[in-house]
């Protein structure tokens, strides 16, 4: 089964047959050529006693290594960005959300835990598995979970699917979660199988599940993945009409009848220009982790940080290293 990140832009047109038999014939050729040069230099290093492979290459020069990742993830296009941190992440990647060109990266295919980044997962899922307007009744399980959470969530009653998605994408809440995996799939255990199920269609090979929040360290992915995710979840209005807000007016059955959640994501709380989502997570195992995701014009890109020391200086640093390298 094709994933449906397969192709790269995230609006494919119909090419001309002439044009793609062209430029089939110019890959070939491409592809000798490479082969050739590449021979050239693989036998000069080693020839050098060099070691250029593996974790053994810069940091900024991630990108030279051009790795194979997902499927609509390019790495080595024609627009690159060089950055130098004191103290990096322990992975990292700067992506054109539209194209799936990879800007910058840093350890794009090290697989890691990536706490409530896993909710960017749930999200896509229950978009497609539950209609807009629906509902779903709150049960004693999901009222349990800690952590980050909702908090007011009422047990034995009917709750929006939108106030549970906002729930969980904008305050991170594990409950709200919970409760959108068993209205999508009956419990949060089979739940997570769908996910790491749905993850091997896409063709995610660095992305596992064992939850539908990220509380525990089995919840694993890399920056490669998560950029795949990323394009996948801005595509879809359901998200990307909640996390665009700091701030949000939820209906709920409680007191009030509304319930107000506020973005944990450090641009939106900081009124960063143009920032349009996406999720943060943080546990110990998993460090700081945020996908930030910024539009000027007509471009948009995603910052992506796993294990940061600070995730909004990094993010902002890379977005705006990102959009001037646009700009040359």
């Amino acid at each position: 089964m094709n994933s449906p990140l397969q192709g790269g832009a995230v609006k494919r047109r119909r090419g001309n047959r002439r044009l793609l038999t062209l430029l089939a014939v110019l890959i070939a050729i491409g592809a000798v050529s490479a082969t050739v040069v590449l021979g050239g230099e693989h036998h000069r290093s080693s020839g050098s006693g060099s070691k250029t492979h593996g974790d053994r290459l810069p940091a900024d020069a991630a990108s030279i290594a051009m790795p194979a990742g997902p499927p609509g993830i390019s790495f080595g296009g024609s627009t690159q960005t060089h950055l130098h941190f004191k103290r990096p992440p322990r992975a990292g990647l700067l992506l054109d959300v539209d194209s799936g060109e990879v800007l910058w990266s840093r350890n794009p295919l090290k697989r890691l835990p990536i706490a409530s980044l896993t909710k960017v997962m749930t999200a896509l899922i229950v978009v497609k598995r539950i209609p807009a307007g629906a509902e779903t009744r709150i049960s004693k399980n999901a009222t349990k979970f800690r952590g980050s959470e909702v908090g007011v969530l009422p047990r034995g009653k009917k709750v929006p699917i939108e106030a549970l998605l906002a729930g969980m994408l904008l305050p991170s809440g594990n409950d709200a979660a919970v409760a959108l995996a068993e209205a999508a799939a009956g419990s949060d255990r089979r739940f997570a199988k769908e996910s790491s199920r749905h993850a091997q269609e896409l063709g995610l090979g660095c992305t596992h599940f064992v939850d539908s929040y990220g509380l525990h360290r089995g919840n694993v992915s890399c920056a490669a993945d998560l950029g795949a995710m990323t394009r996948l979840a801005m595509r879809e209005p359901r998200i990307t009409r909640i996390v665009r807000h700091p701030h949000l007016i939820v209906p709920f059955p409680i007191s009030g009848h509304r319930l107000d959640v506020y973005a944990t994501n450090p641009l939106l709380r900081t009124h960063y220009p143009g920032t349009i989502g996406l999720k943060t997570g943080t546990t110990d195992p998993a460090g700081h982790c945020l996908i930030a995701v910024v539009r000027h014009g007509k471009r948009t890109l995603a910052a992506i940080v796993l294990n940061s020391p600070d995730t909004r200086t990094q993010a902002e640093r890379m977005l705006e290293a990102g959009f001037r390298a646009l700009r040359r």
